[in-house]
């Protein structure tokens, strides 16, 4: 059976994330996302996680606590836009993960938007290693949607083939705009 968008992000993102890695949650929301890339780099490694939403903080606080994931990870109430602030420029990073749109079951107009969605992928490409994947899941069946997925498109076209591989996974024959999932490896 083929997997989910979702699904097939966290197989893509086993392949590579190692114990003691450090990797970025982009858009934290609930902190699903925040708590597996925790579990995976273990005690040693270190997730930066953001999100602008403080119910997202709250959410991904309990649910890291509950599992006992906190020291491998810092939670940070600022758009993923200032990851090029925030992570030292020296870090090497061996994943990202971004979930583009809006968090669910919360105020539906509050989205991520391209701008500052291209002002992450910039800082995350820079800091990424040797083999690293930036994950992108674009949600785009809402107003701002369709500009951000253009955004993510072009962006990844433009990445040299000579130091990037981008794929694209997406179900085409789906309603109500199904996820598309984009894939950047650093050769």
């Amino acid at each position: 059976m083929l997997q989910t968008a979702l699904h097939f992000s966290h197989t893509l993102l086993k392949e590579i994330i190692q114990v003691g890695d450090v990797v970025v949650d982009a858009t934290m929301g609930n902190g699903n996302d925040t708590a597996f890339l925790a579990e995976l780099v273990g005690s040693t490694g270190l997730v930066y996680a953001f999100d602008i939403q403080e119910q997202a903080l709250i959410n991904t606080e309990k649910k890291i606590t509950e599992l006992g994931l906190n020291n491998q990870t810092i939670l940070l109430q600022q758009g993923h836009e200032t990851v090029g602030k925030t992570i030292p420029e020296e870090t090497e990073l061996t994943a990202a993960i971004f979930n583009l749109g809006y968090l669910p079951k919360s105020d539906k107009q509050i989205i991520t938007k391209p701008d500052t969605t291209k002002k992450a992928l910039d800082a995350l490409v820079a800091r990424l290693k040797r083999k690293g994947r930036i994950i992108l899941v674009v949600y785009y069946g809402h107003a701002g949607g369709e500009a951000e997925l253009a955004l993510v498109q072009k962006y990844s076209q433009q990445l040299a083939q000579e130091e990037y591989s981008v794929l694209t996974y997406q179900f085409i024959n789906q309603k109500n705009n199904p996820p598309i999932l984009f894939c950047i490896e650093k050769k």
